[in-house]
């Protein structure tokens, strides 16, 4: 007698939207790495899907406003949607404008989403069906991970709602840390970008908690994490590049410059100054702001030539007066920052910044905000064009189609350029068997405010 084969249902398929900070994409990587695990598949689109999860940002008005738009249209295109990430904090806001959401949940509330989902669209598989787990999801390429170390923040600055939102600092093992790391570069990772609320702070809240890795005792502290992920290897023997981002200037980040000299970590940092007024900085309430950044700043660039930092800095505070402004603009004069970001002041609802006496006219804000990107955009097309005609490194991201003539162009990013946030590369005539992935040496033949232009030489040799 033949036995009855076994009818497989098919899968349940989740969709995704995430919005926000590179923190909330950890997140949602998390979530439905997660939910494949337990049967479920991935729908590309709103409309196959059984469920659509949408991981809001809920720090600025204007992010909560994108984020309700997205909600709207996840209901409008499917209908059954489930809301996580900040934004979740204000489930009763969320409900009164879209009733029909199936469930709200706050950020990185992974079992509340998980259980939300089996609520919503019960598995039809187990998690035995594949005899080969499949890996980690990934919302980012192949070749950059976002590498999470901590979760919260200890600090209560002024204008910032993030204690509230996502809890007081949480970090994680540092042998857990850097099995991820280990595990990504193994598969495919050439760029790990390592994110906190703040990375200088990893560890504080365990007492800096040792744990045995590779023999040794590792703390888990900045400067120990950052020498242990030096030690990583690609599969083809080439140590990743590693980029630290949210890095406050305590002393300790001295430690880590040394690491940036001997190619064993990007010299890159990723620093969020937001201002340099001391006025300034005392009403935000922000932490080591008593540091002498300047001279330090001169002492890392001894040790370590090309580094890059990265800042982003608040325009119109509560308070600040045009000569704060002003001691703003003659510090970034000095400092030299190779990537700026500005922002006009936004009240956030529940920040301290609100009861600040002082408000700043938006006109005011206006006017201020055009002057200093002027500045920092000026100040970034110097030190751009000061790399014209040197060879440099660059990771390709994306490998175009041949031209009518058969050339072929590349876009990637230098070791000063962080995925998103910073300018790009634009390599031409390159190899046709270039892919993204590969890190390449550069000659840089342009310039602008912004990007680099430049050609592999010879189309010599390139590491894949």
């Amino acid at each position: 007698m033949l036995a009855t084969p076994l009818t497989i249902p098919d899968q349940k398929k989740v969709g995704m939207v995430s919005l926000g900070c590179p923190k909330a994409l950890v997140d949602s990587e998390r979530i439905l790495t997660r939910l494949r695990a337990d049967g479920y598949a991935m729908s590309p689109d709103y409309a196959g899907a059984d469920v659509v999860l949408v991981n809001t940002c809920g720090f600025l008005d204007s992010a909560k406003e994108e984020s309700l738009e997205a909600i709207g249209e996840a209901i409008a295109e499917n209908g059954r949607v489930i809301v996580t990430g900040c934004m979740g904090e204000e489930a009763a806001a969320i409900r009164a404008r879209f009733p029909q959401v199936l469930a709200v949940t706050g950020a990185h509330q992974y079992e509340a989403v998980v259980e939300a989902v089996h609520e919503a669209a019960p598995p039809t598989q187990g998690p035995f069906i594949d005899l080969i787990p499949q890996p980690d999801i990934k919302l980012t390429p192949r070749h950059y991970s976002y590498l999470k170390i901590s979760e919260g923040c200890n600090h209560s600055c002024a204008f910032c709602i993030i204690p509230q939102l996502r809890g007081r600092l949480a970090s994680r093992r540092v042998d857990a840390v850097l099995r991820e790391a280990e595990k990504l570069v193994a598969a495919g990772t050439k760029e790990l970008l390592v994110i906190s609320q703040d990375t200088s702070a990893y560890g504080v809240d365990i007492r800096h908690e040792p744990r045995e890795w590779k023999g040794r005792e590792v703390r888990a502290h900045m400067t120990d994490l950052a020498r242990e992920l030096g030690q990583l290897r690609t599969p083809e023997g080439a140590p990743p590049w590693v980029r630290l981002h949210y890095v406050y200037p305590y002393p300790h980040v001295d430690a880590v410059i040394p690491l940036m000299a001997e190619g064993l970590l990007t010299p890159y940092l990723d620093i969020p100054f937001q201002h340099a007024s001391p006025n300034v900085l005392r009403a935000m309430k922000r932490p080591a702001n008593e540091a002498r950044v300047l001279e330090r700043i001169k002492a890392w660039r001894a040790i370590a030539p090309d580094l890059t930092i990265r800042s982003s800095f608040v325009v119109g505070f509560p308070g600040e007066t045009e000569a704060d402004f002003q001691y703003l603009l003659d510090w970034l004069e000095e400092a030299q920052l190779d990537r700026v970001g500005a922002f006009r002041f936004e009240p956030v609802a529940g920040a301290q910044a609100n009861l600040l006496p002082g408000p700043v006219p938006e006109a005011v804000k206006e006017e201020r905000y055009a002057r200093i990107m002027e500045v920092t955009e000026r100040i970034s097309a110097e030190k751009l064009a000061a790399k014209v005609g040197r060879t440099i490194p660059v990771i390709i991201d994306e490998v175009g189609e041949p031209d009518e003539d058969g050339d072929i162009g590349a876009t990637g990013r230098s070791q000063a350029d962080a995925p998103e946030i910073d300018g790009q590369v634009f390599l031409r005539d390159v190899p046709g068997t270039l892919k993204p992935g590969d890190v390449v040496v550069a000659k840089i033949e342009l310039s602008d405010a912004h990007d680099l232009y430049g050609i592999i030489p010879h189309r010599a040799g390139y590491s894949g």
